[in-house]
């Protein structure tokens, strides 16, 4: 039988990335790629996130999370997610903060200064071309050679490339609304450049303290909000001077306060979550699974 069959689940969003949260602390087992996609189905509860609580596997961690995205595949990092699952536990246990284990490293939280806002560490940025990880080797990945278009006309080009915890390629744009994402993502997602895939986004820069991002984000799709994307695309626009450090991201579902902290390099991202409804997976879901 499913390890999901009949099993509660939570679900939530962030900022409208739709977020489903499952508990399997107290009766660990595995999700495998093809339950992922009937739980994202008509008949299920479709989402973006998927998030697993597992037991901790590491002293001193709140537990050990698992991330899928919506076509089965497992991802590194998940900032809406994160959010969603924080506040899950702050309210379960008191606390007034958590750390939780994914495969990408552990993973700092603690309630913000309103009801229902988290604050998440999502650690520091790579930009090294074989940690994003980059296909080809790229001494500077502030902006490295792609472009979807004819040559001496592109769409797009030579985007910034970044990982925090999965891998992100950011395009600087005048009006992110200018562009069909829903046709351009899929073919940057599956770029041969990008070897794990990657999240696009398209990022326009407003003032030295607010740029604007859409993103299609790797094995989900077109996003209301995705919080790795909005981390990355702050960064980059750092790194590239084109704003300070502190920034107001504006994602489709909403905004996200992004701080690249300069004492330690990690990324500080602050922001809402919200709680739709609970529920318990139908067996029949999973029948032919």
């Amino acid at each position: 039988m499913s390890t999901l069959a009949n099993h509660a689940f939570r679900k939530m969003n962030g900022l409208g990335n739709e977020i489903v949260v499952v508990d399997l602390r107290a009766a660990p087992g595995n999700i495998s790629a093809d339950e992922a996609r009937a739980v994202a189905s008509g008949k299920g509860a479709p989402y973006d996130q998927l998030m697993a609580l597992y037991p901790a596997r590491t002293p001193g961690t709140d537990a050990f999370v698992r991330i899928y995205n919506n076509d089965g595949s497992e991802a590194g990092a998940c900032g809406n997610g994160m959010r969603c699952v924080a506040d899950v536990v702050f309210k379960e246990t008191g606390k007034q903060a958590a750390t939780f284990e994914t495969i990408a490293g552990l993973v700092n939280c603690w309630p913000g200064e309103r009801p229902l806002v988290v604050t998440v560490d999502m650690g520091k940025p790579r930009f090294a071309w074989n940690e994003i990880p980059l296909a080809e080797k790229f001494h500077d990945t502030r902006a490295i050679e792609l472009q979807i278009g004819p040559i001496d006309k592109p769409i797009l080009h030579s985007p910034s490339a970044v990982s925090m915890g999965n891998p992100h390629a950011i395009f600087w744009v005048d009006d992110v609304q200018a562009y069909d994402l829903s046709k351009i993502g899929p073919l940057l997602e599956n770029h041969p450049i990008f070897p794990e895939r990657a999240n696009i986004s398209l990022c326009a820069v407003q003032s030295r303290e607010h740029i604007i991002v859409r993103t299609w984000e790797r094995g989900a799709g077109l996003t209301k909000a995705c919080g790795t994307a909005a981390c990355a695309a702050a960064v980059s626009a750092a790194r590239t001077r084109r704003t300070g450090r502190k920034l107001n991201v504006t994602l489709p579902g909403g905004d996200l306060a992004i701080d690249w902290r300069e004492t330690d390099d990690h990324v500080l991202m602050t922001g809402a979550v919200e709680y739709e409804y609970d529920g318990r997976f139908d067996p029949a879901l999973f029948a032919a699974v």
